[in-house]
């Protein structure tokens, strides 16, 4: 099949970038240009239709868009602490680009697979022990991005409703692994890896009590490609994670310990969830079965970072 993959340069979506070609598929990527997403693509650039261009821009979109069975939507602003000091940068490339994407949907007849995010539920719920998060909960963002990640998931909800197109929307809770941004406005495990590579200290931001559910990059990557051999998912939105809470806390001490370095704490983050317990009992019966714990991806994605200093 002909798969375009918008966002397909960065993290998660070079991972599925190949994953597709490794599987006899022709893949397009349309991604904004940066040296990290030429490098994030090292292993595939002679083998991918490479689209240097962003999801803002009507035009490129459709262009994109046209010709390909199905498309990966997964192009997105994704930081909760960028998205505060510059809130409308999330509402231009989640919305905006989300509405050009469904429209060249719209358009061509496409199946549409939206990445979304557990962000999307915020804590505003009374979640008693051993309840979970599942699909139909309240959707109560707690930032601006999660806000703009919310009007993009139901936008797009909408377009199924209203034109009946293929769209099916995925809600993955929190990812991690190889290539994942650190650094400035990066994700916790690559950013505290990075800090205990270089003997810095690791800040945990409040008590570090807030708990996530993280999915290892090829459990994911297996949720993506059951979802793109499935015929059943018109209209449906299906959580993706491990189905197991950890807290941040244990993220860094499991993280300090491995390289002998010390833990501060600094002011609880504003914006930050407490808990997103993961109800994935509908991707379960899709045959979602994820094999990577927290411990061993952590150790793996430490691993790969030694590796590529």
């Amino acid at each position: 099949m002909k798969i375009l993959i918008t966002g397909g340069g960065g993290f998660q979506g070079s991972h599925l970038a190949e994953f597709f070609l490794q599987n006899g598929h022709s893949v397009s990527v349309l991604n904004t240009y940066s040296e990290i997403s030429r490098a994030n693509l090292s292993n595939v650039l002679d083998k991918v239709n490479l689209i240097w261009g962003s999801v803002t821009d009507k035009e490129i979109v459709d262009k994109s868009v046209r010709g390909h069975d199905v498309v990966f939507h997964m192009a997105a602003r994704i930081n909760v602490d960028e998205s505060l000091q510059d809130p409308l940068a999330f509402f231009q490339v989640n919305i905006l680009g989300t509405y050009n994407v469904l429209e060249a949907i719209r358009k061509y007849k496409n199946r549409l697979i939206l990445i979304s995010t557990c962000e999307v539920y915020g804590d505003g719920h009374t979640i008693k022990e051993g309840e979970r998060l599942n699909e139909g909960a309240e959707l109560k963002p707690n930032s601006p991005y999660a806000a703009s990640k919310a009007a993009a998931d139901r936008i797009s909800y909408s377009y199924f409703k209203s034109f009946d197109l293929d769209i099916t929307i995925i809600r993955p809770f929190n990812l991690y692994g190889e290539r994942q941004k650190s650094g400035l406005f990066g994700a916790l495990i690559p950013i505290m890896v990075g800090k205990a590579m270089r003997g810095e200290d690791l800040t945990v931001f409040g008590d570090g009590s807030a708990k996530r559910d993280y999915c290892y990059i090829s459990d994911i990557i297996e949720a993506y490609n059951l979802v793109f051999n499935s015929n059943q998912l018109k209209g449906k939105t299906i959580n993706f994670a491990s189905g197991q809470d950890t807290a941040v806390k244990d993220i860094v001490e499991h993280i300090a310990k491995k390289f002998n370095v010390k833990i501060v704490h600094g002011e609880a983050r504003r914006g930050e969830v407490m808990r997103f317990p993961a109800d994935i009992s509908l991707a379960k019966s899709l045959g979602f079965s994820p094999k990577v714990s927290i411990w061993e991806g952590i150790d793996r994605y430490i691993e790969w970072a030694k590796q590529n200093k």
